[in-house]
């Protein structure tokens, strides 16, 4: 179960605090992952947000993923008078807070020197459930994807391009993108890549012949006609289809990990691949 990290965006996204919830969530169940998908690095300061991620893996048993992205949104950056650096900076920025974040929740201590992040912790005094937490890290842009092969446990590719001002659009859901992106992850990873899972950010989900219809007659869907048939981000279809297209896309692009909005809706899926 996922959570976002909004502020001040248009009506219809959640501005719940990405972390609360969840631990709500993992309090009334036994083996629930849980995680935000995705923090905006922009948002947080490395050390005190290890302070937190630590945290809540031991008030949720040791079951936190810890979902990392740059921050897009101007928007969102404009509603709390925060400036929103430029991407270059910003990922640059992203890549430390990677680094302190991982000391910080392996080892708890970290001596760091970077252009956006001075940290001096010899001991953070809290340590995590589990052994090493797991950090999904999502992206489209070159720099982001060689970063997931140096830090992620999970990889989720979103086929997501932004506008000058963040504004996201699919223009990245096109096949022969997402294979580029799978290259750039298996050149990055290097001897990592058999510890990295690859997962995709489901947009549309619609299963069966009425939910297809309906989705087919939206602007949204019709915009993408053309690469519905092989993206990842939209599994539209009989339940067949959906599932035939969910094993090709793990035989060719090791895709094993998918988020989907409609987790009711998405069940059959789940029940039809677990062999119920």
């Amino acid at each position: 179960l996922y959570s976002s990290d909004h502020i001040g965006m248009a009506a219809g996204l959640n501005s719940v605090d990405p972390f609360v919830a969840l631990i709500i969530a993992a309090e009334a169940t036994t083996t629930l992952r849980v995680g935000p998908l995705v923090l905006n690095n922009e948002f947080h300061q490395p050390a005190l947000l290890a302070r937190t991620v630590i945290s809540v893996d031991q008030m949720t048993q040791g079951r936190l993923v810890l979902g990392m992205g740059t921050g897009y949104a101007q928007v969102e950056h404009d509603a709390i008078g925060m400036r929103l650096r430029a991407p270059g900076p910003r990922v640059t920025r992203f890549g430390e807070s990677l680094q302190v974040l991982r000391e910080l929740c392996d080892i708890g201590s970290c001596i760091f020197d970077g252009d956006h992040h001075q940290i001096d912790i010899s001991e953070l005094g809290i340590r995590p459930v589990q052994r090493r937490i797991p950090f999904l890290i999502g992206g489209h842009g070159r720099r982001v994807v060689s970063l997931a092969g140096q830090h992620a446990d999970i990889f989720q590719f979103t086929g997501l391009t932004h506008a000058a001002d963040g504004t996201p659009s699919g223009g990245g859901f096109g096949i022969e993108q997402i294979r580029e992106r799978a290259a750039w992850l298996t050149e990055a990873a290097g001897n990592r890549n058999d510890v990295i899972e690859r997962s995709a950010l489901v947009q549309v989900a619609a299963v069966g012949a009425a939910a297809h219809a309906e989705a087919m007659a939206t602007e949204r869907l019709a915009h993408y006609a053309d690469v519905i048939d092989d993206t990842p981000f939209i599994l539209s279809g009989s339940l067949e289809q959906i599932i035939d297209k969910i094993e090709r896309l793990r035989r060719d692009l090791l895709i094993s990990h998918f988020v989907v909005r409609d987790a009711e809706g998405f069940a059959p899926v789940v029940a039809a691949l677990a062999g119920k």
